[in-house]
């Protein structure tokens, strides 16, 4: 049979350890926007979507989500999480695609991080031959970043390079000369356990849910 087709949502923003005294929001969800929901935060096994599903609640960029949890048509459901892709650790990295890198302290999950966006790095500094983002995709060039995983939260594919003491190094210099203001300050407060640089490379499901 199939899935419902609207599924009356409410939400909440997500408050830590007390009860949450924030307004509470319904909205009239269709079946494949809630389960791209879930597929965001859980990623895409039928099984755990189903269990979510069937739970009837999920916390997503910091607000609680609940609903009449139901029994998912496992068909049905396969039908729609058919648009997403999978990890596919043969796929070359390429420099265009990146929109996002991370740098990254050891640990799981890390204990530090920076996130940089292609549009911020990007601006050119007067006098400047090159923004700093070019300098960070000639790194990933040089180096063939090793591939990760797909990340459904950000719908994109994931690869890494370890980053050596010597490398970072270079890197705050480099961001010393070529990066905008607000880069610069983020590159001088680096802690000394970055480990790694992170690409995002995004590639979104075949169609819109």
């Amino acid at each position: 049979m199939p899935l419902p087709e609207t599924i009356l949502v409410k939400y909440t923003e997500e408050e830590a350890e007390y009860i949450s005294m924030r307004p509470l929001v319904r909205q009239t969800f269709r079946a494949a926007e809630l389960v791209d929901m879930i597929v965001r935060v859980s990623g895409k096994d039928a099984g755990r979507v189903q269990k979510i599903l069937a739970g009837g609640t999920i916390v997503f960029h910091n607000f609680r989500y609940w609903w009449q949890g139901f029994e998912a048509d496992p068909v049905a459901l396969a039908e729609i999480l058919k648009i997403y892709p999978d990890a596919d650790p043969l796929r070359a990295f390429r420099a265009e695609s990146c929109t996002e890198v991370i740098l990254e302290s050891s640990g799981s999950p890390a204990r530090y991080s920076l996130r940089i966006a292609r549009n911020a790095a990007s601006k050119r500094r007067l006098l400047r031959a090159r923004p700093f983002w070019d300098i960070l995709m000639k790194l990933a060039r040089n180096a063939a970043p090793d591939y990760r995983e797909y990340s459904y939260s950000v719908r994109g594919d994931i690869y890494a390079l370890p980053l050596s003491a010597d490398q970072l190094a270079r890197l705050v210099r480099e961001a010393t000369r070529y990066a905008s203001g607000s880069l610069r300050a983020d590159f001088a407060a680096l802690p000394s356990s970055i480990s790694h640089i992170v690409f995002v490379c995004p590639r979104k499901p075949s169609s819109s849910p």
